[in-house]
């Protein structure tokens, strides 16, 4: 059943340290655009900070802008201040709550060569799934200059999974062919 009237996922909100740094990696590095700044030196008197959004009532959102990404899901970019403010670096995959974003790219090599190329530190070599669902992906991961994992993935001829649900008239896991208009 689920949420009545889901689309899909509309942002991903992410916190960084400096976020001049992250919407210059973000557009340098990943082709991003910068939509507009959402808000600045938000804070509030009461609890409100703490009701809606279960951080210290006298945390602060310095600035938050929303982010595009090609035809994928935007990121909303904050910058915090607050008392209990944790600043040592991002979760690992392994630990609780512990995440990491991909994008799909056409040639992971070309991909991790321009990576490579501007300083970016990349995680070893691409991995290309040899069995399963998967078969057809390759991906990497890299770290952004704080410190948060990314991943490219490629499928140029599509997944198992993507190849047998196109096959069946179904969406695929990922279409990088559909256009930014149908997303609307």
């Amino acid at each position: 059943m689920g949420i009545p009237g889901i689309r899909g996922m509309e942002h991903v909100g992410i916190t960084v340290p400096d976020i001049n740094e992250a919407c210059d990696f973000f557009t340098r590095i990943l082709g991003a655009e910068v939509l507009f700044t959402a808000a600045t030196d938000f804070r509030a008197e009461d609890d409100w900070m703490h009701r809606h959004l279960r951080v210290h009532p006298r945390a602060e959102i310095k600035e938050f802008r929303y982010v595009r990404l090609g035809n994928g899901t935007n990121l909303e970019v904050f910058e915090y201040t607050s008392p209990d403010q944790k600043t040592d670096g991002p979760l690992k995959n392994s630990d609780i709550g512990g995440h990491h974003m991909a994008f799909y790219v056409d040639d992971i090599d070309a991909a991790i060569a321009f990576l490579r190329s501007e300083g970016v530190e990349v995680l070893g070599e691409p991995t290309h799934y040899t069995e399963g669902p998967n078969l057809g992906l390759s991906w990497c991961y890299f770290l952004a200059p704080w410190g948060l994992q990314l991943e490219v993935v490629s499928a140029p001829k599509g997944t198992v999974f993507d190849n047998e649900a196109k096959a069946a008239g179904n969406r695929r896991l990922f279409d990088p062919s559909r256009p930014a208009e149908t997303l609307i």
